[in-house]
């Protein structure tokens, strides 16, 4: 018998005996596995516990009913790279080391898929710094064997800044976010070798052949190599579950998808196909790859996620370790708008807008809204709604706590462990706030039912917008000229918040000099 075991039989005849212990202290004397599952580019509603109506997330679905759903959880940024570098660092965009995507161009020709094939110094993104201390160093000091799976983008190969010399034990997956713009890549990352696979090069942007029929889906066909990255990596991450045997274990599964191209699996197309009828197919116009049917191809490639997170659960149940699991659910920005998605058409972000400049890559709601649900057995009630403001950046806080190990002081984040387990009284945060250098550079500020909006800084743009989300929820209607006192705090809040990043690519000089300035 594994000591695991052994703590389990001693759990086990603890709950049994008749002592002073309540099942809830005796359930928090044992650290939970923490299993944490970041979708990439999908939208407030894009599942059905969310009022999805095209889309089938049955899975997902399940989780919400058999735990908490959160209506106003927050990524830390728009955009790939500094959402996740919010959620490691339990930092807002105001500290943290990553404040946009930046592919570290200054190496040579990054965007060629030919060219990183034949040299991995061209694959990553901008390293963190190998000082930055991020979630799983943390959890690792609290016992954790710790696992990632999916999209890395905070570092690059031969740095200091990737997943297994920044606290991971293991990791699969594509450690560049450009590579993971196909499904069907030349390698992955196992560790830190590449692990490859038998797939042709295709890349990303190459259109259909010369002279093809675009209604015939043969013509498809090089779009559809034999190896699928989220089916492979998936049979890695329930390979390291069955490894972990006596110790909790952490794992990060940042799925790529529904990120563009738009690939799935046929069966699930096929399924879409005969639910959604004949469609017009892409041709590569907006980027990615061109795809015969993109409805049913988008929808069919969540579908198979959703399935997935199914077969993950019934894994850990089937392996008795799902009772003692904290599942937590959610998304690293709001829907795309490019590579043949079609966001509207879903009604992706809803109640927000779906369209460009509403969500992936703005800030306002349907940019950074996003879905998340949190299930645990026994710690948090099933069916249970909350509408706690919370944000990525309290992640890291929220499992120190449930690790039983400190958090750093200079985390901007606040546990939310009380609302999960509905003990205690949740503190409360008295403003979020958000940075964003990209998309001609943005700031916004969510002050309970207030939300401050300022875009176009780099275009010099002046105004403020503000939105009532109690009764303007969708930030139609701009009410900045009726409370200019909400504006002067904005700009206070801008002062105290933003500390001049060290790369200089996520500098912009208006905000900088606001923060020099007399109010």
């Amino acid at each position: 018998m594994n000591l695991r075991s052994i703590y389990l039989l001693l759990f086990c005849l603890a709950l049994a005996s008749c002592n002073s212990k309540t099942k809830k202290e005796l359930v928090k004397e044992i650290k939970p596995n923490i299993i944490y599952i970041l979708a990439d580019d999908l939208g407030y509603a894009e599942v059905g516990a969310y009022g999805q109506e095209k889309i089938e997330t049955p899975n997902i679905d399940a989780l919400a009913k058999s735990g908490m759903l959160f209506t106003q959880h927050y990524t830390g940024a728009p955009v790939c790279a500094p959402a996740r570098a919010s959620l490691m660092t339990g930092t807002h965009m105001g500290h943290s080391p990553v404040r946009g995507n930046d592919e570290w161009g200054s190496r040579g020709d990054v965007w060629s898929y030919v060219e990183m094939a034949k040299d991995s110094t061209l694959e990553g993104q901008s390293p963190l710094g190998a000082d930055v201390v991020i979630l799983p160093k943390l959890l690792k000091k609290a016992g954790y064997t710790n696992g990632m799976f999916g999209k890395w983008g905070l570092g690059a190969p031969h740095t200091e800044s990737i997943p297994t010399k920044m606290g991971f034990d293991y990791f699969f997956g594509y450690n560049c976010q450009r590579q993971a713009h196909t499904y069907n890549p030349l390698h992955l990352y196992e560790n830190e070798k590449r692990y490859h696979l038998a797939n042709d090069t295709v890349p990303p942007n190459t259109k259909l052949d010369e002279g093809v029929d675009p209604y015939d889906e043969a013509s498809y066909a090089k779009y559809n190599q034999p190896y699928y990255s989220p089916e492979v990596s998936f049979e890695k991450m329930i390979g390291f579950v069955d490894r972990v045997k006596d110790e909790p274990f952490f794992m990060y599964w940042a799925t790529p998808i529904p990120h563009a191209a738009i690939q799935a699996p046929k069966r699930w197309v096929d399924y879409y196909v005969d639910k959604f009828g004949e469609e017009e197919p892409y041709l590569g116009q907006r980027g990615y790859f061109p795809v015969r049917y993109p409805h049913a191809s988008y929808a069919g490639m969540v579908s198979y996620f959703d399935e997935n997170i199914g077969k993950l659960i019934d894994h850990l149940k089937k392996t008795g370790k799902y009772d003692n699991t904290l599942i937590i659910f959610s998304s690293d920005n709001g829907p795309t708008y490019n590579g043949g998605t079609d966001s509207p058409w879903f009604d992706s972000a809803k109640p927000f807008e779906s369209v460009y400049g509403r969500g992936k890559g703005f800030v306002y709601e349907g940019g950074i809204r996003v879905p998340m649900i949190a299930s645990w057995p026994g710690r948090i009630v099933p069916g249970t709604t909350t509408d706690h403001i919370s944000a990525f950046w309290d992640v890291m806080p929220t499992l120190c706590e449930v690790a039983q190990v400190e958090t750093p002081s200079n985390t901007d984040g606040i546990s939310f462990l009380n609302t999960l387990t509905q003990e205690g009284k949740q503190r409360e945060h008295d403003y979020m706030y958000w940075e964003f250098p990209e998309y001609n550079g943005q700031v916004a500020v969510r002050m309970g039912k207030w939300k401050m909006v300022w875009k176009n800084i780099k275009k010099n743009n002046t105004h403020i917008e503000l939105y009532n989300l109690e009764e303007d929820i969708a930030e139609q209607n701009d009410i900045s000229e009726t409370y200019p006192e909400l504006i002067v705090k904005f700009k206070e809040i801008i002062k105290k918040e933003h500390h001049t990043p060290v790369n200089k690519r996520f500098i912009m000089p208006t905000l900088e000099e606001l923060t020099k300035s007399e109010l």
